[in-house]
């Protein structure tokens, strides 16, 4: 199976690095975190969460972390922290996500469109 191209960040790939911007997390905690950050409106799926966590990790984005002393019951969670490639990557996606907006604001202002919620 071919690798998938990070070019631009697909939403989970880049919700997921966001997701571990501020702190180590292990797989459902991704997942939650995700759901928080965007209001519930992007909920993960195992298939999905994995999936793009494999994806990351190969592109060294994310590593797993072995140093890390589990809690009792939480021995077989494995816990994920961005790289700071995987900084690099979403800062720039964020900033691509900003200029996007940019465009649309001033094109929807202009053809006097309803505003972008949340503008």
């Amino acid at each position: 199976m071919p690798k998938r191209s990070l070019d631009p960040l697909p939403s989970a790939a880049f919700h997921i690095l966001l997701a571990l911007a501020d702190e180590d997390l292990h797989g459902y905690g991704v997942m939650r975190q995700v759901a928080e950050q965007t209001g519930n409106k992007m909920r993960l799926g195992p298939g999905t969460l994995y999936g793009s966590i494999k994806t990351l990790l190969e592109a060294e984005l994310i590593k797993e972390l072995d140093e890390r002393v589990p809690e009792p019951g939480e021995e077989r969670r494995r816990y994920y922290r961005i790289t700071v490639a995987g900084k690099r990557v979403v800062a720039a996606e964020a900033a691509r996500m900003a200029q996007v907006l940019r465009i649309a604001r001033a094109k929807l202002w202009a053809c006097n469109a309803p505003a972008i919620p949340g503008s």
